[in-house]
């Protein structure tokens, strides 16, 4: 006999595709959507028992965990709010999920607000930041140096294949920022023209490695070469804890469909849409090791990059479950 599945709200279901389609785009969005959909299926669960609560909201959090393996902000959202129910009846869990989802809510655009004060202070008046990709976080520490009466000129990367760099390029022309928007292999180019690259973080690793949007480590190494540091603005929602038991991090590869519609693949294939000799490879993200990284910027203060680990020990421990496993 099979057992029925736990009920999942469908809003979970609607965010757990929007996060797989990228609608819900951005470590940050991500987190605050996967704690919201938590306590939206507390809020409308018609559990009998506790033991049925706690399964369903296992099974929402499973959902929403398995769209985006290097979306770390994602589990240690699902982790935060999950570690903090309490209760021995239905009520009081359902009390206990919706109050930690808003206290960590809370707590994720209050970091933002002082990561961004923390960076800010390493941008000086009439400093040309180079970006890549879109970064509510490393945005943050530009919108804190405006703030501050700081002028900030900046180079943004268009980043392909999506071109995240024009959602950038939009928020910074909104602040009046001057902006020049480059092709991604125009780079090393410009370097010479900025004080800093300034990006953002899908995760952190236990030995200070970033993993962000594919092309961070390229820019990172021509930035080294040029004497341009490299920061790297992160909440810390993004350090990956299972990085410190030797888990890897799993770089997501994209539909191909990003980089050639069906249109182009057949053309360039001759016609044959199955044609084998033909492959599109789309990784999301890379890796780039800490040396060529100079401050990973947090809400807790800026770190030398090898020393993030302790950061790590602080927040998550030594190891860490998931609290949506069985």
């Amino acid at each position: 006999m099979v057992e029925d599945q736990p009920d999942v709200a469908a809003v979970v279901e609607a965010t757990a595709d929007d996060i797989a389609t990228m609608e819900i785009r951005g470590a940050a969005a991500i987190g605050d959507a996967a704690a919201e959909a938590l306590a939206t299926q507390a809020e409308r669960s018609e559990a009998a028992t506790p033991a049925a609560f706690r399964d369903q909201l296992r099974a929402a959090a499973r959902e929403l965990y398995e769209t985006r393996p290097t979306a770390v902000s994602l589990p240690n959202a699902l982790r935060y709010v999950l570690r903090g129910i309490e209760g021995e009846t239905v009520a009081e869990l359902r009390e206990s999920t919706i109050a930690s989802a808003e206290t960590f809510r809370t707590d994720l655009e209050q970091a933002q607000e002082r990561l961004g004060e923390v960076g800010a202070n390493r941008l000086r008046d009439g400093d040309v930041v180079m970006t890549h990709c879109h970064s509510t976080d490393a945005l943050a520490c530009v919108e804190a140096a405006l703030d501050a009466g700081k002028h900030v000129e900046a180079i943004v990367k268009e980043t392909r294949p999506r071109k995240q760099g024009h959602i950038t390029a939009e928020q910074l022309r909104e602040w009046d920022v001057p902006v020049t928007l480059i092709v991604d292999n125009a780079a090393r180019r410009y370097l010479d023209d900025a004080d800093h690259v300034l990006v953002g973080a899908d995760s952190i690793a236990a030995d200070g490695s970033v993993i962000n949007k594919i092309g961070t480590s390229g820019l990172a190494v021509n930035a080294r070469e040029r004497g341009v540091p490299v920061m790297v603005a992160a909440q810390t929602i993004k350090l990956h804890p299972d990085t410190m038991t030797g888990h890897t991090v799993e770089i997501e590869m994209r539909d191909e469909s990003e980089v050639l519609s069906e249109t182009k693949y057949a053309d360039i294939a001759g016609g044959d849409r199955t044609d084998d000799g033909l492959a599109v490879e789309n990784p999301a993200f890379d890796v780039t090791p800490p040396r060529h990284v100079d401050a990973i910027v947090t809400e807790r203060g800026q770190f030398p990059p090898e020393s993030i680990v302790t950061l790590m020990r602080e927040l998550f421990g030594e190891t860490t479950g998931e609290p949506w496993e069985v």
